[in-house]
């Protein structure tokens, strides 16, 4: 695995902040909005409010990249006695964060070459930026910035009952998410999940989306949250994945 890299969405590709200087490397096997869910242990409020961000706390916005198994790529083209320049131009661009795209040179198929490439998504840290959370001992609600795409403005969390509040007026109450869900590589040690689907004709509000809050075993905080939204029978959907330290 490699260090200083998220394996598992926002803007282009910036240094990564001292949040984040640890790195990550994860596997997703397992979908940002999926997890196994479990009854909440007991003393689970104080562990919400523990993972949850503060003021001004200092995040990574993750984006989703493709990931090229470039070792496994190199020594496969080497074999087979492929064009080195090929090669070169398909790892410039997976440096450059762009997803490669096939050229006959290489001297493997179009479908070996895909394989390459399936099943590694990934997360980079796009940009840095300072939460905008208000908090007090009872609630906890989201602002927007740059960057973040309006997907978590409005949306709270009750700290004593963990209920979760959207803008379009529905809510949902916490799971708990046990050590171990997902792929072996994607090492959450705790985590809280909310789903939370809603729909009023009247009102023309409707929400479907999920809100992850996981501790991972890096002692990094990955906090997901992909909603589709309607709100006065206006639609939009969206996704934002943040990392920092708690």
């Amino acid at each position: 695995m490699k260090a200083a890299r998220f394996r598992f969405a926002a803007g282009r590709q910036a240094r990564a902040s001292a949040v984040v200087g640890l790195g990550l490397s994860v596997c997703l096997g397992l979908t940002l909005g999926l997890a196994a869910a479990q009854p909440l242990p007991a003393g689970w409020t104080a562990r919400l409010a523990a993972l949850l961000p503060l003021p001004a706390q200092s995040a990574s916005i993750m984006e989703r990249r493709s990931s090229l198994s470039m070792i496994e790529l190199s020594m496969r083209v080497v074999n087979v006695g492929g064009d080195p320049a090929a090669l070169k131009e398909v790892m410039a661009s997976a440096a450059r964060g762009v997803t490669p795209t096939y050229n006959e040179r290489l001297g493997i198929t179009r479908k070996e070459f895909q394989n390459y490439l399936a099943f590694q998504p990934t997360l980079a840290p796009a940009r840095t930026l300072k939460l905008p959370v208000t908090r007090d001992a009872a609630r906890l609600t989201f602002g927007d910035a740059p960057g973040l795409g309006g997907v978590l403005k409005g949306v709270s969390i009750d700290l004593r009952s963990g209920e979760l509040s959207t803008p379009e007026g529905f809510s949902a109450k916490p799971v708990g998410v046990p050590a171990g869900s997902g792929n072996r590589d994607l090492d959450i040690r705790s985590g809280f999940q909310w789903k939370v689907i809603g729909n009023s004709p009247q009102s023309g509000n409707g929400v479907r989306g999920t809100l992850n809050l996981w501790q991972l075993g890096s002692g990094q905080v990955l906090l997901s949250y992909s909603r589709t939204s309607m709100i006065h029978n206006v639609t939009s959907s969206g996704e934002v994945i943040l990392s920092y330290a708690r």
